[in-house]
């Protein structure tokens, strides 16, 4: 017999805060983007990140596991389809702040964008599974249990995503130069990619 989902709330609480403040792709992406343009701007993106995650687990726990591992060509086509994405974020990242941001050709990630960007993040992906396969218990209605997961990861992503952006922001006072400005800008989307390396892998 598995614990009640009662018992697994604190556990599940400083699990969905450790996955959500630690380092990777989510949160290097509103550091950049709040050194860029601001944190008031980046409150779009993340919303995105904040809204998108826990719908990906509620989608998760509705089937779509089960759809890619019938139907893997399924999974395969969304890995390519998100590492070409995930380069175009990559690339909007490295002209941030530049001579073109000046004319409004350059603009923060929107809120749709963050939120289906979680659906080639592969630190999402594994946070997703393995908070389904050890917050849920048996016997249990995994729609159910799945919500509550996700509420958690509600509570728990926005402010942790707050904090980088704080720490973005703050950094964007430093990097009035230009020069400085861009090495940090294409330092941030090299991290990006080099975090995602495992989507087509």
């Amino acid at each position: 017999m598995g614990l009640p989902m009662q018992s697994l709330l604190g556990p599940l609480f400083l699990f969905a805060l450790s996955m959500s403040i630690t380092p990777g792709p989510n949160n290097v992406m509103v550091t950049a983007s709040a050194a860029n343009f601001g944190f008031r701007r980046s409150i779009p993106h993340m919303l995105g990140v904040t809204f998108g995650f826990p719908a990906m687990i509620l989608a998760l726990s509705l089937g779509f596991a089960q759809l890619f591992h019938a139907y893997p060509q399924i999974h395969q086509a969304m890995k390519f389809i998100g590492a070409a994405y995930l380069l175009y974020l990559a690339w909007r990242i490295a002209r941030a702040g530049g001579e073109k941001a000046v004319d409004g050709k350059v603009r923060p990630i929107s809120f749709i964008e963050a939120a289906l960007f979680q659906w080639i993040n592969p630190k999402a992906w594994i946070i997703a599974i393995g908070a389904l396969t050890t917050y849920t218990t048996v016997g249990g209605s995994v729609l159910g249990e799945a919500a509550l997961i996700a509420v958690m990861f509600i509570v728990t992503c926005f402010p942790s995503l707050a904090l980088w952006a704080l720490f973005g922001a703050g950094l964007g006072h430093w990097l009035e130069n230009p020069r400085a400005r861009g090495a940090f800008n294409w330092s941030m989307a090299a991290l990006l990619v080099l975090s995602l390396v495992p989507v087509v892998g």
